[in-house]
C-alpha cells in the first residue's frame, strides 16, 4: 500500500506535468503560426498605418530615388481599446489591423474571433485562440528597399510580434509565466495605397 501510494503520487505528478507542458508547447506553436500568418497578411494588405503617413515618411528629393534605410519606423498596436501607430491614433488604420488580426471577416472593434466563411483567409486569432488585439504589434520599417514613386506604394520591412502573453499552469501550481515575445519579419510585397 505504501509503495502504491508513492508510485501513484509520482505517476500523477508526471502525467499532469506532461499535460501542462504539452499545453504550453501547443500554445507556443500556435503563437508562432499566428505571427507567421499575421506577417503574411500584413505584407499583402493595406498597411495598419495610413498609406498617406507611410508615403509621406520619406519624401524623395528626386523622383524614383530609392527609399533611404532607417528613415521611418511605425509601430502599430492597441492599448486598451485604442489603436495607434507610434502613439498617434490619427494615422492608425483599424480596418487594416483588423484584417491582420481576424482575416477576411467583417471588421469589428472587439477581441472576438469570428468563424470563417468559405474562401475567407484566416487571421492571427484563428491560429491562436484566446489571442487579443493588445497582444499584437505590427511594425513597418524602411530598410532601403523599393522606391518612393512606386505605384503600389512603399516597400517596408514588416514585423509582426506578440507581447504580454501569459501561460497559466493548470495542475502543477506554478505561478503564471510570460511567454517570450515572438516575431515574424517579411518584406512588404504589394501594399495597397488606396486605403485612408
Amino acid at each position: 500500500m505504501v509503495e502504491m501510494a508513492i508510485a501513484i503520487t509520482l505517476l500523477l505528478v508526471l502525467t499532469l506535468g506532461f499535460v501542462d507542458f504539452g499545453h504550453a508547447f501547443y500554445q507556443w506553436n500556435a503563437a508562432t503560426k499566428a505571427v507567421q500568418m499575421g506577417a503574411r497578411l500584413a505584407s499583402i494588405s493595406d498597411p495598419a498605418v495610413t498609406a498617406a503617413a507611410l508615403a509621406a515618411a520619406d519624401p524623395a528629393t528626386n523622383p524614383g530615388a530609392p527609399i533611404t534605410a532607417g528613415t521611418y519606423s511605425f509601430e502599430c498596436k492597441y492599448s486598451g481599446g485604442t489603436g495607434a501607430c507610434n502613439g498617434n491614433s490619427a494615422i492608425f488604420n483599424p480596418n487594416a489591423f483588423s484584417r491582420i488580426f481576424r482575416g477576411d471577416t467583417t471588421y469589428s472593434d472587439s477581441d472576438a474571433c469570428p468563424a470563417l466563411a468559405a474562401n475567407q483567409r484566416p487571421g492571427m486569432c484563428q491560429f491562436f485562440p484566446g489571442l487579443q488585439r493588445n497582444n499584437v504589434v505590427v511594425t513597418y520599417t524602411a530598410t532601403g528597399l523599393g522606391y518612393q514613386t512606386r505605384l503600389g506604394g512603399p516597400v517596408p520591412t514588416i514585423t509582426v510580434s506578440l507581447q504580454s502573453i501569459n501561460f497559466q499552469f493548470f495542475f502543477l501550481g506554478f505561478a503564471d509565466i510570460t511567454v517570450p515575445s515572438m516575431l515574424s519579419t517579411v518584406t512588404g510585397e504589394d501594399l495597397k495605397s488606396t486605403s485612408p
